[in-house]
């Protein structure tokens, strides 16, 4: 059961995201995917298995973890001129996992 009430709230957020697309401040659409649903969870499962200071310690890294997602829209708003959108999802989703590992790479050898 708690299986299709996931499945149903995943639905509701794909439709939520197409109606706003449609509408004329389509940019919104945009933000939804960004409320951070499993940084709650994450946040929470952490605190609760490690203590305050693991928390602020994956908050700081969260921080951090914006880079990979703005190269992402950097690359992404840049191939989406020069490439077909197939193409260009997959290059940017390519630096979004080269960004993610220099990220965990450094925060491995640094923090």
């Amino acid at each position: 059961m708690g299986l299709l009430i996931k499945a149903i709230l995943g639905a509701a957020v794909v439709v939520l995201i197409g109606f706003l697309a449609k509408t004329r401040n389509y940019y919104i659409a945009g933000l939804i995917p960004l409320f951070p649903t499993f940084a709650l969870i994450a946040h929470y499962i952490v605190v609760t298995e490690r203590g305050i200071e693991a928390l602020r310690t994956t908050i700081v890294f969260g921080m951090w973890a914006i880079l990979p997602y703005f190269l992402y829209l950097l690359s992404l708003w840049y191939f989406v001129g020069i490439m077909r959108l197939p193409f260009a999802l997959g290059c940017a989703v390519l630096c979004w996992i080269l960004a993610a590992w220099l990220l965990i790479s450094l925060w491995s050898r640094w923090a």
